[in-house]
Formats: C-alpha cells, sequence, structure tokens
C-alpha cells in the first residue's frame, strides 16, 4: 500500500512540474510577442512621422522652385545676359591679373588698360636678356588682341586659335616658348657673324625665323684646313638647338678617315651645343684663332 500512495505522489509531482513549465513557456511567448508589437508600434510611428517630414520638404521645394522661375521671370533677357557677360569678363580680368603676378620671373609683366591688359614678354637666352614684345589683349567675351608686336613669323593666329578662348595661362606659356626660342636661334647666329667671323669661309646664310641656317667653316681660320659646309634646320620652332644637322667637307680626299671623324664630332657638337659654344670649343682646341674675338 505504502508503495502505491509513493507512486501516486510521484507521479502527481511530475505532472504538476510539466504543468508549471508549459505555463512558464506559454507567458515567454505572450511576453515576446507584446514586446514585438511594441517594438513595431514604435517603428510605424517614426515612419509616419519621417514621411510626414518628407512631404513637407518636397512641398517646400515646389514653393522655392516656383518663387525662383517667377523672379526670373520678372528680369528683362538682355539684361540677364549683360549682367552674365560683365560678370564672365571681371572674372578673366581677375584671372589674367593672377597669371602676371605668377609668371612674372618667367619674363612676363603687364599693366592694366582701358580695354583690358597689355602683355609684356621678355626673351633671354643663356642669361642674357633680349628683346621683349608686346600683346595688347581685350578683356571680353570673346577674348581677342588689340594689338602686339609679335614677328609674323611666329604662329600667333594659331596659339591664339587653341588656347586664347579656353586657357589663357597656357596661351602665354606658350607664347614665350616660341618667343625664348626664337631669340635664342638669333642670339646664336648674330654671335657666329661677330665673334666668329675668322671660322666662315662665306655668308651665313638664314631665314627670318632663324631655323634654317647654312654656312661653310674652317676649323683652321688662318691655316690651309678643308672646309666644311654645315646646314643646321630647327623643326622644333619652340627649341634652341637643331633637330637636323648635316655636315660635308670639301676636297679632293674625300676618303680620309681623319676628315670623315672629324666631320661625325662636328655634327655630334652641332646638335648638343649653341653655334657659339661649338666655335668656342674648336678655339679651345689650340686652332690658330685671335681669342680676342671670342666674347
Amino acid at each position: 500500500m505504502e508503495r502505491a500512495n509513493n507512486s501516486k505522489s510521484r507521479g502527481g509531482v511530475l505532472a504538476h512540474l510539466e504543468r508549471l513549465e508549459i505555463q512558464v513557456n506559454r507567458s515567454r511567448k505572450n511576453s515576446d510577442l507584446q514586446r514585438a508589437q511594441a517594438v513595431e508600434g514604435t517603428l510605424r510611428t517614426k515612419i509616419h512621422k519621417l514621411r510626414c517630414l518628407r512631404d513637407e520638404l518636397r512641398a517646400e521645394a515646389k514653393q522655392r522652385q516656383a518663387r525662383v522661375k517667377a523672379s526670373a521671370a520678372n528680369v528683362e533677357p538682355d539684361q540677364t545676359l549683360e549682367i552674365s557677360e560683365q560678370e564672365v569678363a571681371e572674372r578673366r580680368r581677375e584671372n589674367v591679373k593672377a597669371i602676371l603676378r605668377a609668371y612674372r620671373f618667367t619674363g612676363l609683366s603687364g599693366k592694366l588698360t582701358s580695354r583690358g591688359v597689355c602683355v609684356c614678354i621678355s626673351t633671354a637666352f643663356e642669361g642674357n636678356l633680349l628683346d621683349s614684345y608686346f600683346v595688347d589683349l581685350v578683356i571680353q567675351k570673346p577674348l581677342r588682341i588689340h594689338h602686339h608686336s609679335i614677328p609674323v613669323f611666329i604662329p600667333l593666329e594659331e596659339i591664339s586659335a587653341k588656347y586664347l578662348q579656353t586657357d589663357v595661362q597656357h596661351f602665354l606659356f606658350c607664347l614665350c616658348e616660341y618667343l625664348n626660342a626664337y631669340a635664342g636661334r638669333k642670339y646664336q647666329a648674330d654671335r657666329l657673324q661677330s665673334d666668329f667671323a675668322a671660322f666662315l669661309a662665306g655668308p651665313l646664310r638664314r631665314n627670318s625665323l632663324c631655323n634654317l641656317l647654312s654656312f661653310t667653316y674652317k676649323v683652321e681660320p688662318r691655316g690651309q684646313s678643308v672646309p666644311f659646309c654645315a646646314r643646321l634646320l630647327y623643326k622644333d620652332l619652340t627649341t634652341t638647338l637643331p633637330t637636323d644637322v648635316t655636315v660635308t667637307y670639301q676636297g679632293t680626299d674625300a676618303s680620309s678617315p681623319s676628315l670623315e671623324e672629324q666631320r661625325a664630332s662636328h655634327e655630334n657638337l652641332f646638335f648638343s651645343k649653341p653655334l657659339h659654344q661649338v666655335f668656342t670649343s674648336f678655339a679651345r682646341k689650340g686652332e690658330k684663332l685671335d681669342m680676342s674675338l671670342v666674347s
């Protein structure tokens, strides 16, 4: 009898524990569901507020656009165009002034005029100040050149067409390159004629751009050396060294190895050094030259 009672009591306890466990699980599920519903309700409220704010911003943006269109419609088209052109011209003027201040050390300088600005380009070669040129620019739309002193053989129109309307800085820089290169080539040709005339066996022939030079010279100006004929071509107008050099020699001994070696060395010198430096190197090798001719 006692064993039977004990079995019943144990069964009752286990059943009670199972019921308690089921109740706990149900309460947990209910609690989780309530929390999820609360979070969902909060998110829905936030979404609603954000949508209302979005609608308000859209309406405000439409109102601003309508006000801008209305104000623009009240302004005359010609007046708007005039103001715009004035602003563009003023910005261009300030841009040119800034360029002149930044590039003064390169030989560029300038002053404001009633029309715009007059730019002065000073050329130099090997530290020697040479000729100066000017370009008088009219600051308006489109930008244009009123007057200038650029030589006719400098491709000013081509440079202007490429850069003047789009990049004034590049226009001035490119023009400086052409002018400095021309001044450097002219300086070399002048030095050859004035300081090394004793070397020349005939006149120096050159064109106005000084990008094609031809002359006959002797390495021993007071001796009986074989004359050499040189032809120097500067295809790149922004450089002061030739791109093509041809040196030949005259005489009956055309098969002399020493003459051929000398001719080849002269070509290399003309490729790598300015003219006056080449002839100075001839003098320093002990050729019979009056050094008073070399400055």
